[in-house]
């Protein structure tokens, strides 16, 4: 069994094509559809994978598009904790402009879980045998899932021991947060909104995390800072890791990238340094792939070889 467990509460099959221009009312050619797994915890799993570490992706899984979901993860070889609901898992839409190299990125909102369901996600949650040692729960939440669920959770989870790393947004980051969790992933928006400031720059990232860290809220908060980077900051530890330049063709599936990056070297017992350079090696190696493709082993490995020299 793996140590390490991915909980995906919005799962998605991202559906991508190629058309030449984005014209109103008019018939557009498109090229043959590509199907992948989305969503923020599965695509963590997926990045795991080709990091060469295994981990179990929980989501739930409903109608026709769960079941694609489930054949694509397997394809991948990546094991799964699929809890069958009633409503159909969603369907995200992607079309990329050849002629501009532009992409137009359409988010479905999912279909709603019943109060039972939920009861049946956490039930498989906390029947794991055996439990894994790392949680991290990404992305969105379903339309209607109240963020106390996500608060739930992390209080289980910690109580049998684990460390959770959570990488969400607005309502469900705070109330994740009110929990406490191991490790948070904001961007300076959020990270600012947390602490209820508008903006925030590099010194006040700095005070803003150490608020939160003082508080007993999270014990690593992590920044991401797109192609700036990421800032480290610990109760001992303030660094700024600057991104490699790479050619960027898409930005999509970084952040996810990102994470699976950092949560492979905790895996393995690695430094919190070590940890976050392996995330931004992974999350800029991302952007080194068209489309809605997630970053390949080799470039990761080189840009991480490349910021450990750095140092």
């Amino acid at each position: 069994m793996s140590k390490i467990l991915t909980i995906t509460l919005n799962p998605t099959v991202d559906k991508s094509t190629v058309i030449d221009q984005l014209v109103p009312e008019k018939k557009l050619r498109c090229e043959q559809p590509k199907f992948e797994p989305g969503g923020g915890g599965i695509n963590v799993s997926r990045g795991l994978r080709r990091l060469g570490f295994d981990s179990i992706a929980l989501f739930p899984s409903g109608g026709r598009t769960g079941k694609l979901l489930e054949e694509l993860l397997k394809k991948e070889q990546i094991n799964l904790c699929a809890v069958e609901i009633s409503t159909e898992t969603r369907e995200n839409f992607i079309a990329v402009a050849s002629s501009t190299n532009q992409q137009y990125r359409f988010g479905m909102p999912g279909s709603e879980i019943s109060l039972d369901q939920q009861d049946k996600i956490f039930d498989a949650f906390e029947n794991l045998n055996p439990f894994p040692e790392f949680i991290v729960i990404s992305g969105s939440l379903p339309p209607g899932m109240s963020p106390d669920f996500l608060k739930k959770l992390i209080k289980a989870g910690k109580e049998k021991g684990a460390k959770v790393i959570v990488d969400t947004s607005e309502e469900a980051l705070k109330h994740a947060l009110d929990e406490g969790v191991f490790l948070l992933k904001p961007n300076l928006g959020e990270l600012g909104r947390l602490v209820g400031l508008e903006s925030l720059d590099n010194d006040s990232a700095d005070e803003a995390a150490r608020e939160l860290i003082n508080a007993g809220k999270t014990e690593i908060i992590v920044v991401s800072l797109g192609p700036q980077g990421a800032y480290l900051i610990t109760k001992d530890i303030t660094e700024h890791i600057p991104a490699p330049a790479v050619k960027k063709l898409s930005t999509v599936g970084a952040g996810d990238s990102m994470v699976a990056g950092m949560v492979s070297v905790l895996a393995n017992g690695g430094s919190y340094p070590e940890m976050v350079r392996m995330g931004v090696a992974c999350g800029s190696a991302a952007t080194m792939n068209a489309g809605t493709q997630l970053f390949k082993k080799d470039d990761a490995a080189k840009l991480f070889n490349w910021l450990m020299s750095k140092k």
